[in-house]
């Protein structure tokens, strides 16, 4: 049965955060809020969490996690930026966006697009995820909370409990999220181009 903590999402209690670190740390999955929608995240090395990760949701292969970083210096180490793309991702960030680039090595392998050698990273506006992200010291790996055969994200940290707490170690109640992800931007070439339109203010990158 997972354990169901109510941090503050102004300010979150230390202690709270630092237990859900030490959860991450030793292989857990959490179901934690970040300012889209509720996601699924685990430590970025962990292979059978990740494989959790993917039982819960139904996932193909294929499908592309995104490492949430608490700002821009985790996105140098984790991405190859140019100037051009530093400049607007310094803009938008942080906020409900997803990026696309080009992945250096300190990504794991099955973590990187092989066709296209990219990773998707996000530097989410969200106080429990900063307090999160600066207590562990390096990423999270995530996804959205998206059940399978559902449409939308979970949005209700009580719902999210009944329904996941025989499937994940934490749920992080930070209120209620939005049902709307996050806009995702490949930032792969030398322009910004929208992949999905979702949350924030895509004019950023006309």
């Amino acid at each position: 049965m997972s354990q169901f903590f109510r941090i503050h999402p102004v300010n979150p209690q230390h202690r709270l955060i630092h237990q859900a670190v030490e959860i991450l740390r030793k292989g857990g999955v959490i179901a934690y809020p970040t300012d889209s929608a509720y996601a699924l995240g685990c430590h970025i090395g962990d292979k059978k969490a990740i494989e959790r990760i993917r039982r819960i949701r139904r996932l193909e292969r294929d499908h592309h996690f995104a490492l949430v970083c608490r700002d821009l210096s985790d996105l140098g180490i984790y991405a190859k930026v140019g100037n051009a793309a530093y400049r607007q991702l310094k803009a938008a960030t942080p906020g409900p966006y997803t990026f696309i680039l080009p992945a250096t090595r300190e990504v794991p392998r099955r973590l990187v697009d092989e066709k296209r050698k990219s990773i998707g990273l996000r530097v989410p506006d969200n106080e429990i995820c900063r307090a999160l992200l600066t207590e562990l010291g390096e990423p999270i790996m995530s996804t959205t909370l998206i059940l399978p055969d559902d449409e939308y994200p979970l949005t209700d940290p009580d719902e999210i409990r009944d329904l996941m707490e025989h499937q994940v170690d934490l749920v992080i109640d930070g209120g209620y999220c939005g049902l709307e992800s996050t806009t995702v931007v490949s930032m792969e070439e030398d322009y910004p181009e929208i992949v999905r339109e979702g949350m924030g203010d895509t004019s950023l990158f006309a």
